[in-house]
């Protein structure tokens, strides 16, 4: 049974928090309830209170997910406001900020921070981008539906009416969720090797049959993501918003 001081020092922000953190420790593959228990020092019955089974729990780490990113725009929101100040927006504070700021500019930010907390949490970022596909869309958690929110007013500030505006989000959210789960894929097969023939395993793929994989495989260790992203952004907004 659940203790008094349990029950005073779990809470589910808490367990989720603790949830991410064993995946990223251990590997998704590594999460029940038994060895999230064990983490959090309880009786694994103590957390049943704050998800009904490890199904709810993957749902509430997609949930902490996102809240996590909002944090990230909304703290990047503010710094950027010290340095160009506006008025501030009314109303709730996951919201997008006023028409006076530069959109393009805020859609970067908030992609970025989307990066931020997937290199954060590389074993959990797979199961965000695939598992809500299987839930309907106004079931999806809300820390989600607000970055859906946000991300839909700032489009709007791009002058296109509401098809083209769901074109343009469509494919946004497509180019960074889908350059995300390319960019996160393992391709080290031995870490503590200084060659990189070696180091990513290419001494293993018979070079007459992979000659184009093994001459451009090397890049994959040496590349700056955050402005591949931000490129591959612009390039979507350019097209789709002339």
């Amino acid at each position: 049974m659940e203790s008094p001081s349990t029950r005073g020092r779990l809470s589910r922000p808490l367990v989720l928090r603790a949830a991410i953190a064993l995946a990223d420790r251990d590997g998704l593959g590594a999460l029940t309830m038994r060895s999230l228990a064990e983490d959090l020092g309880v009786e694994p019955m103590a957390l049943y209170r704050y998800a009904d089974g490890k199904q709810a729990l993957l749902d509430g780490m997609i949930e902490a997910f996102y809240a996590e990113v909002n944090a990230e725009v909304n703290e990047a929101a503010e710094v950027n406001e010290a340095v160009h100040p506006e008025p501030a927006p009314a109303g709730d504070t996951d919201r997008a900020p006023a028409g006076g700021t530069d959109w393009r500019a805020e859609l970067h930010r908030i992609a970025y921070a989307f990066y931020q907390v997937a290199e954060a949490h590389p074993a959990v970022f797979p199961l965000v981008a695939t598992r809500p596909l299987s839930l309907p869309l106004a079931r999806r958690p809300t820390p989600m539906l607000r970055l859906n929110e946000r991300v839909l007013t700032l489009l709007t500030q791009a002058s296109l009416d509401d098809p083209a505006t769901l074109r343009l989000y469509r494919a946004v959210v497509g180019w960074v969720l889908g350059y995300l789960l390319v960019d996160k894929r393992q391709v080290i097969d031995n870490p503590d090797e200084p060659e990189p023939l070696l180091r990513l395993g290419l001494h293993r793929l018979p070079a007459e049959q992979y000659p184009r994989l093994r001459a451009v495989a090397t890049l994959l260790t040496d590349h700056d993501p955050k402005a591949e992203l931000a490129a591959g952004l612009d390039l979507l907004l350019d097209h789709l918003t002339r």
